[in-house]
């Protein structure tokens, strides 16, 4: 669920998808209402990118642990601070000094009690109300361009897939907390789970890390993530890109600047 430095937010450091039909692919349907409150949100990108017409852009990277989340923020970011926009580099759970606190009470896996899905889910959009109000709207607002590690798709998709909580109670945080806030655009790393979570265990090995409290979830709650990421960009495809991240990092990166660029295109 995240990079190894839990104490401190991310360094601030045209293009049409194909419209594959990952349940024919065999990665199959998730807990019901995904799909329904994915087209809710997707009825309200274009009011919400008309509002940031002449203002920042909001650009999210998504995926399940291991997919190389943190490695391409720094490369979008960069690509756009080479092109002269002002960038804010981020991420969920926290991105705020007490949205950082909420993020460390949600990875910690040696806490006395077990967390309740609906608690957890409560925590993760109270983290995101402060980091909406103190970075996200602020930097928008002024013409920044915020590029953050995870947002609400993750939601649907830990919280959704992993947990089985009902797609409309997290709709209706969602409403709440974000008045109709969504990414301009979703850059999604996808891989099968087995190769993503060797990935992990090379980070981890590599990095003298150990697993966080998502992290130690079974496989089979990562396969229901993986599922309810692809529901939703299936659902969502003039919004969420989803990249193949289990190529070469070259092929990965090469295809994530590839889509990027043919966006701004569409921007400009």
């Amino acid at each position: 669920m995240c990079n190894n430095d839990p104490d401190r937010p991310a360094r601030d450091a045209g293009y049409r998808p194909q419209r594959r039909s990952f349940a024919r692919e065999g990665v199959g349907s998730v807990h019901g209402g995904i799909h329904s409150a994915s087209s809710q949100a997707g009825r309200r990108e274009s009011h919400e990118r008309s509002d940031n017409q002449g203002k920042g852009r909001f650009i999210t990277l998504e995926g399940g642990e291991g997919v190389g989340k943190s490695t391409n923020l720094a490369l979008v970011v960069d690509h756009l601070r080479a092109r002269g926009h002002e960038v804010v580099a981020t991420r969920e759970p926290g991105g705020t000094p007490r949205a950082e606190a909420i993020r460390r009470l949600l990875l910690d896996p040696d806490g006395e009690e077990p967390l309740d899905p609906d608690a957890e889910l409560l925590l993760v959009f109270a983290a995101r109300a402060q980091h909406l109000a103190r970075v996200v709207r602020p930097a928008l607002a002024r013409g920044a361009w915020v590029v953050c590690d995870r947002f609400t798709d993750a939601t649907y998709a830990y919280q959704g897939g992993g947990r089985g909580i009902e797609a409309a109670r997290i709709a209706e945080l969602e409403a709440f907390v974000q008045q109709g806030l969504e990414p301009d655009l979703t850059l999604l790393l996808d891989m099968p789970m087995a190769a993503a979570q060797q990935r992990l265990d090379g980070r981890l090995q590599d990095q003298g890390g150990a697993r966080d409290r998502f992290e130690r979830e079974r496989d089979a709650f990562f396969e229901a993530v993986r599922r309810a990421y692809l529901v939703r960009a299936e659902a969502a495809p003039d919004r969420m890109v989803v990249i193949d991240a289990g190529a070469g990092l070259a092929a990965v990166q090469a295809e994530l600047l590839a889509r990027l660029n043919e966006r701004l295109v569409a921007w400009s």
